[in-house]
């Protein structure tokens, strides 16, 4: 007699979850490849970021899906809708990320973890010198499940993001970072508020209700006191 585990179980429901979840069907129907496309796209028409002509660092970007939304963007009208947008763009976009990604049109991708020297000079080279509109990030770290390490990894990882943005963002540029609910949480919050004249924090419709993610959303750098 075959005997259901908890973990078969959970991995049946999460799968069912996954199948029916409106936003997956939408982002395979419109060629995104994941439901992130969504996330970005609610914080892009809330707050306005993205126009045509802009350098943009999407860190943290497998397997794409932030990518494509900027490159729908940046793509000229009748180019195609959705992650199948196509054609020369009136932008730059620069991704990178510790796992491999499919190349996307346009998109300059990276490998290599951004916590390296090397790595951070690599993607320095790659802008030659351009200032950066905006900077995304839904970098997260591997999750151990102790509360206090986990929340020390998502800091580091923001802290990164807020210094590369303090060195290469425009004076009225903007950084959105991935951020978790925990312990740490506050810290990362007074982080943005160091660095940023404007600091939001939103969580888009299509975070699951159960996620303890929201974005943390930084529009225009303080000048050095």
């Amino acid at each position: 007699m075959k005997v259901q585990t908890k973990s078969k179980k959970v991995n049946k429901a999460w799968l069912n979850d996954h199948v029916t979840d409106p936003y997956v069907q939408m982002a395979q129907k419109e060629g995104f490849r994941s439901r992130a496309a969504y996330k970005l796209k609610e914080i892009d028409e809330t707050f306005q970021l993205i126009r045509p002509g802009q350098v943009v660092v999407d860190l943290g970007s497998a397997p794409g899906a932030w990518s494509q939304y900027v490159r729908q963007r940046f793509a000229p009208k009748g180019a195609g809708a959705g992650g199948a947008a196509a054609g020369a763009l009136n932008g730059s976009i620069v991704a990178l990320d510790l796992l491999p990604m499919e190349s996307i049109e346009g998109v300059h991708f990276l490998q290599g973890d951004f916590r390296e020297q090397e790595v951070l000079d690599q993607l320095v080279a790659v802008l030659a010198g351009r200032a950066v509109d905006l900077v995304f990030s839904d970098m997260s770290p591997n999750l151990s499940g102790i509360a206090d390490t986990d929340a020390a990894r998502v800091e580091h990882l923001v802290e990164l993001a807020i210094d590369f943005a303090r060195s290469h963002l425009r004076p009225n540029g903007a950084l959105v970072c991935k951020v978790f609910h925990s312990g740490g949480y506050d810290a990362l919050v007074q982080a943005f508020r160091s660095s940023f004249r404007v600091v939001k924090a939103h969580k888009p419709k299509a975070s699951r209700d159960r996620s303890a993610e929201t974005f943390l959303v930084g529009i225009g750098l303080k000048r050095p006191a």
